[in-house]
């Protein structure tokens, strides 16, 4: 096994990127196939784990992209904050902020098929697009506030965003409708964004006015960054976090029965309890990999982890399965009806090696 490159990144904050992009790469059509080729009910439930609730309320894959925006909050302190301590110029950060904001934007537009050249059924937001939009805003609170000043603008975008779906009415349907068709985020969507729209019909699931509350995702995850290079001992970063995340945790739930947890509108309850999940996970992580030093079981994720936005973007426009169709071709019409679950557990693997060749390399990007 390659010596790991050696630098100065918490090696809980690789790990827990790459768990978190194992499920985008493959991860979860591996385990729903497996899980239904079980069959039995208990899998059958934990199948629908993988899949995102319909519209209000939560499941695990719900966590997925909450959490890489957390994770890319964790990663400020480093990138932002410590650039700044020894003396970068804001205009040299604010310059690397706007570069790294429209590489982004442009790597979601290619993986959304940009050069089709289709303009009119384009999808002109996404992933990588919210990725951008609050790494942008992110990043400029953090080069202008401190850590209080940090968690109230999250605070204030959040409460401003449940004021805005409350107060302000949508034509034939009113204020604070929170319903596919007759949401303020849809309408908005219908009105100003063009192109198709993802994941419901009435408006898009990375839309233009839910863009905003999932800036608060960003500047947690920078509070807990902040909190994992602070000089206090592992001990005292543990229990900040457990207190914070079960505290964020019991206000969502609270706040759910007014104001419900949605992932497609990004309810201002979705993000505390999606932000209190992603606060235990990297406790987790960080307990077991850098305060007990269990790092080893870690290192498949790490490999991931170190270039997410490059597998993703990859998987989008090249077909893997192609690479894995050649050495297993022989093997899966034998393979019954395990067939289908083998065929996506080597292409997951094909995937994989490709970034650990990466890896090995020592190539990663970094828009």
């Amino acid at each position: 096994m390659a010596a790991e490159p050696k630098s100065s990144r918490i090696a809980s904050i690789d790990a827990l990127r790459g768990f978190d992009m194992f499920w985008i790469t493959g991860g979860d059509a591996f385990f729903i196939t497996l899980f239904t080729f079980i069959g039995s009910t208990f899998f059958g439930k934990l199948a629908l784990q993988l899949d995102h609730v319909p519209w209000s309320g939560f499941r695990f894959y719900d966590l997925i992209f909450p959490l890489f925006l957390f994770i890319m909050g964790l990663s400020m302190p480093f990138s932002i904050t410590k650039r700044l301590e020894r003396g970068d110029s804001k205009q040299k950060m604010y310059m690397h902020v706007i570069r790294r904001t429209v590489l982004l934007y442009i790597f979601g537009m290619i993986y959304n098929g940009l050069f089709g050249f289709n303009f009119e059924t384009l999808r002109y937001t996404g992933v990588l697009h919210r990725i951008a939009f609050t790494y942008l805003f992110a990043s400029v609170i953090v080069m202008n506030f401190k850590a209080k000043g940090q968690l109230v603008w999250a605070g204030c975008i959040t409460l401003g965003y449940w004021l805005l779906l409350l107060l302000v009415p949508v034509p034939g349907h009113g204020a604070y409708h929170l319903t596919p068709e007759g949401n303020l985020c849809a309408y908005i969507d219908q009105h100003f964004l063009p192109g198709s729209f993802c994941c419901y019909k009435f408006g898009d699931n990375e839309g233009l006015l839910s863009n905003f509350p999932a800036i608060a995702n960003v500047l947690v995850g920078v509070w807990a960054g902040a909190r994992l290079i602070s000089d206090i001992s592992s001990q005292q970063k543990i229990k900040i976090f457990l207190l914070s995340a079960f505290s964020l945790i019991g206000v969502a739930l609270l706040w759910n029965f007014i104001y419900p947890i949605n992932k497609y509108l990004w309810t201002g309850s979705f993000v505390l309890l999606t932000c209190g999940l992603s606060i235990l996970a990297i406790c987790l992580f960080f307990w077991i990999i850098d305060v007990k030093g269990y790092s080893r079981w870690a290192f498949p994720f790490r490999v991931i982890g170190m270039n997410s936005i490059t597998i993703y973007v990859v998987q989008g426009v090249f077909d893997f399965g192609v690479v894995a169709h050649i050495f297993i071709r022989g093997i899966t019409p034998h393979l019954g009806n395990f067939q289908h679950t083998f065929n996506i557990f080597c292409i997951l693997i094909v995937k994989w090696l490709f970034l650990y060749f990466l890896y090995r390399q020592k190539i990663f990007l970094k828009v």
